[in-house]
């Protein structure tokens, strides 16, 4: 069953007719990477503690839970390289992925809770449960009741990063997601040493590309200003280039390009 939905997740994502940049061939987003974890790991408990306790478990969001599918969806070439170029605003390319690349992220949530319950499965997507919220002012600073990307460290697929952005084996330029459902599905092994270890500067402090590609000094060897960054992305940016270039989302992720861990694992 394992490779049965990692099939239906590729899938659903090398044929969606939205997948696909204006006048190219070249897609938002590439083959997933797919990882599964145990509805009842403790690590989601641990969540609530190093979170908060308002993130959910997965029996909060759906009772007899038993596993968390989880991918993320690497960002095409063509776009990484589009926004390599920039210093201070987002490329086109770029935002277009944050916005139809996303919609094609949200098609496949939706998609698989169908493709589950057509087997007899119940299934849920946490970004689209009732249940979702996001907080404004917690001791973490701005999240949510459900983290796509700690769902995605609890099935394998990466660590975290100084600029809070989650490292896989195909780096952290990416979209993420996931589903919970009844259908019990082997877990995938956690191997990372600890939940930074892909990340270059966490790891032994050689690195901290990210600091210098943010325009407005969101990063530091701190971490990340949330604050800061949101106010960048969702309020600056969409005024400045929301009308020039047709989408309502633009995203940034000039802390995502041009940087070492941009697409694998660096080696250091």
């Amino acid at each position: 069953m394992e490779d049965l939905v990692r099939k239906e997740i590729v899938s659903y994502v090398a044929g969606n007719p939205g997948n696909r940049l204006p006048d190219s061939d070249s897609p938002y987003l590439d083959d997933a990477l797919i990882g599964f974890s145990s509805a009842s790991d403790s690590i989601f408990a641990d969540y609530k503690q190093i979170i908060g306790p308002f993130h959910l478990l997965p029996c909060e969001l759906l009772p007899e839970a038993a596993t968390v599918v989880s991918w993320v969806l690497p960002i095409s070439l063509a776009v990484r390289e589009s926004n390599r170029q920039q210093k201070k605003w987002p490329s086109r390319e770029w935002s277009l992925t944050r916005t139809h690349g996303e919609a094609v992220n949200a098609g496949l949530r939706r998609h698989l809770v169908v493709w589950l319950e057509g087997m007899g499965h119940k299934a849920v997507a946490p970004q689209y449960s009732p249940l979702w919220q996001e907080f404004g002012d917690t001791p973490v600073g701005i999240a949510s009741s459900w983290s796509e990307r700690h769902a995605a460290y609890a099935a394998g697929l990466g660590t975290f990063s100084l600029s809070d952005g989650f490292i896989t084996e195909r780096g952290i330029a990416h979209r993420c997601g996931s589903v919970i459902t009844t259908l019990r599905l082997i877990p995938t092994v956690r191997t990372a040493t600890d939940h930074r270890h892909n990340c270059l500067y966490h790891r032994n402090g050689s690195c901290g590309a990210c600091i210098g590609r943010c325009p407005v000094g969101a990063l530091s060897k701190k971490g990340h200003d949330k604050y800061r960054c949101r106010e960048y992305v969702y309020q600056t940016i969409i005024q400045k280039l929301s009308d020039e270039y047709g989408v309502p989302q633009l995203g940034c992720g000039l802390c995502q390009t041009r940087v070492p861990c941009e697409a694998m694992i660096p080696a250091g």
